[in-house]
């Protein structure tokens, strides 16, 4: 089983820090060759000054890639430098909260559009892109993979997060019908849902909640809050050849805490 990506080329959003950052920075020491892609600029030039004036492998994209214009000079950009396109992992989210009994119709759609539509419009894009570039291959040989991150929110909603929650369920919707549309084409799409890791979004709710980490560890069964590079080996193997047969999957890494019943763990 290879679970090699050297020499591929990936896009990754949402790269300027936390679970983008561990992502990109995984598969650059992987050797492959990746475009950071985000909002903040400074956050990724912060990002790709760890590899100095040696940045051969690295590029950066800063804009609002929720925007179709946008998605497509980040395209153009992945493909000036590095020819083509065999990854792509939708690791951007946009976190909001928002009433339940009253959310802001503004508040949903925009909740909607940066975390479900930016990634499957992006994912369609790409996608058109590695089908050409598959043309003339055997059939046997992976043509591209997608992966959208996203948190267990989706299956266990957060009322103060209602708008988030939708979307994230949402996206892994999304995720499942695009792998079977885009199965034929030998391009597979999958997505990793996580929880009690370290993203950028914890560390600062972490800031503002000094009782926080205790809840979250009590209520994760591993016992701990994972660092962000934790989660970046899943991504790895679903972008691999090691992952050829897996596809519209969702792959829960959360040390355990959607099994958890916190009411159970009291009683029994």
């Amino acid at each position: 089983m290879s679970l090699s990506i050297q020499g591929k080329t990936a896009i990754v959003t949402g790269a300027g820090r936390g679970i983008g950052l561990a992502i990109a920075r995984h598969f650059v020491e992987r050797d492959a060759n990746v475009m950071f892609a985000g909002a903040d600029e400074g956050a990724l030039d912060a990002a790709l000054a760890e590899w100095g004036d040696d940045r051969s492998q690295v590029l950066k994209f800063a804009g609002d890639i929720s925007e179709k214009l946008a998605m497509a000079n980040m395209i153009s950009a992945t493909l000036d430098a590095f020819e083509r396109i065999d990854i792509l992992v939708n690791a951007h989210r946009f976190v909001k909260d928002s009433d339940p009994l009253d959310t802001d119709p503004g508040v949903l759609e925009e909740m909607l559009r940066q975390n479900m539509v930016a990634g499957l419009r992006l994912s369609q894009m790409v996608a058109k892109r590695m089908i050409r570039q598959a043309q003339g291959q055997t059939d046997l040989v992976q043509a591209g993979a997608i992966v959208n991150v996203s948190t267990l929110a989706a299956c266990r909603p957060v009322p103060a997060m209602l708008g988030y929650s939708i979307a994230c369920a949402a996206q892994e919707q999304a995720t499942r019908g695009l792998a079977l549309a885009l199965a034929p084409h030998n391009i597979r799409v999958n997505g990793v849902s996580f929880s009690s890791v370290m993203s950028h979004e914890l560390q600062c709710a972490l800031k503002e909640d000094a009782g926080l980490r205790d809840k979250i560890i009590a209520g994760t069964p591993l016992g701990r809050i994972a660092a962000a590079d934790e989660l970046t080996d899943t991504v790895h193997y679903l972008v691999s050849e090691g992952a050829r047969f897996v596809t519209g999957q969702i792959i829960t890494v959360d040390g355990g805490r959607s099994l958890a019943d916190p009411v159970a763990a009291q009683v029994l």
